[in-house]
């Protein structure tokens, strides 16, 4: 089992914005590509992270799985559609994946 996590950082101001937006592809997005609110969390900064970190984590069998579920993204116009409203509220360039085992 792992753990795929996609990290971004809101706008100063549009924190609120982007949470919204990341809850919304949960519940209308990641279903398309098998990804329930049981495989899925959003947090946030708090104490000791940036406060404008959001990350999405998204639990995944192994990297085959993972490499699968962007290949059936690339073909949602929808999942293409939220990145372009996502787009102005986020910091460019702050975007990243991190993968971690689950150790049992």
């Amino acid at each position: 089992m792992m753990i795929a996590r996609w990290s971004i950082d809101a706008k100063f101001g549009y924190k609120q914005k982007v949470l919204d937006l990341m809850q919304n592809w949960v519940s209308e997005i990641g279903p398309q590509v098998g990804l329930n609110s049981d495989k899925l969390r959003i947090l946030t900064g708090s104490v000791g992270a940036l406060e404008s970190t959001i990350q999405v984590e998204h639990l995944i069998e192994d990297l085959t799985e993972l490499n699968q579920t962007w290949e059936k993204l690339a073909t949602i116009e929808a999942h293409r559609q939220w990145g372009q409203d996502m787009e102005p509220f986020v910091v460019s360039g702050t975007n990243r994946w991190q993968i971690f085992r689950v150790v049992d």
